[in-house]
């Protein structure tokens, strides 16, 4: 397993499609029988908790604090990408801030926002 550098600037986007068969599945899981058309904000801050815990920081992260300001609905079937980027490293308490952003496939901003989580090993 290689090691993340943590450093200022240091980004981890993935891209994720939701299908109908999604959005029924996670109605399902939290009981929500409403007739959706469009994905569920819950779903998208599940991206930014996959690139937190799984790619950077990475294993070994522990959030605190997450903040997402939705600019508009994110469409059924189509490709959004979620992007974190380390804006702020604090060493001396384990910290780094990130900023969020996640885009449709045309670039168009679903929602924005910003991250603070406890690392393990941040660096100096």
């Amino acid at each position: 397993m290689t090691k993340t550098v943590l450093e200022i600037g240091a980004r981890a986007s993935v891209t994720r499609s939701f299908s109908a068969k999604d959005l029924q599945a996670f109605q399902s899981l939290s009981g929500d029988n409403a007739m959706l058309s469009h994905v569920p904000e819950p779903l998208i801050g599940a991206l930014f908790s996959y690139l937190l815990g799984v790619e950077l920081p990475g294993f070994g992260t522990n959030y605190l604090k997450q903040e997402m300001q939705f600019e508009r609905a994110a469409p059924i079937g189509q490709p959004l990408t979620a992007t974190v980027e380390i804006t702020r490293l604090r060493p001396e308490k384990h910290l780094a801030d990130l900023s969020t952003i996640c885009t449709d496939a045309s670039g168009t901003v679903i929602c924005r926002g910003r991250a603070l989580v406890l690392v393990r090993d941040v660096g100096a």
